[in-house]
């Protein structure tokens, strides 16, 4: 279990860094991070650092289509932490 924290608290960093780093990218009108990356590391495990970023940096929260995503893997993301404590505590 303690594993499984750390390996979430990482991907959370590192999912929140790279929104950042995207939002910065965005204002100097640079070569974006792909949409498909950002969805990615929200499904594996950075959820809460993406949706972090995404309120703290006002990053793509108007995109629909982005958002239901995000809601998608945040529903994802519930069902597997509910499976693990019900399952592995």
């Amino acid at each position: 279990m303690l594993y499984l924290k750390i390996y979430l608290l990482i991907i959370n960093l590192i999912s929140f860094i790279t929104f950042f780093i995207d939002k910065r990218k965005s204002i100097k009108n640079k070569w974006r991070i792909k949409e498909n990356t950002l969805h990615l590391l929200s499904f594996i495990g950075g959820i809460y650092g993406s949706i972090a970023a995404m309120l703290l940096f006002r990053h793509k929260y108007r995109k629909l289509k982005f958002c239901l995503i995000t809601t998608l893997a945040l529903i994802v993301n519930l069902v597997i932490t509910y499976l693990c404590i019900t399952y592995l505590i």
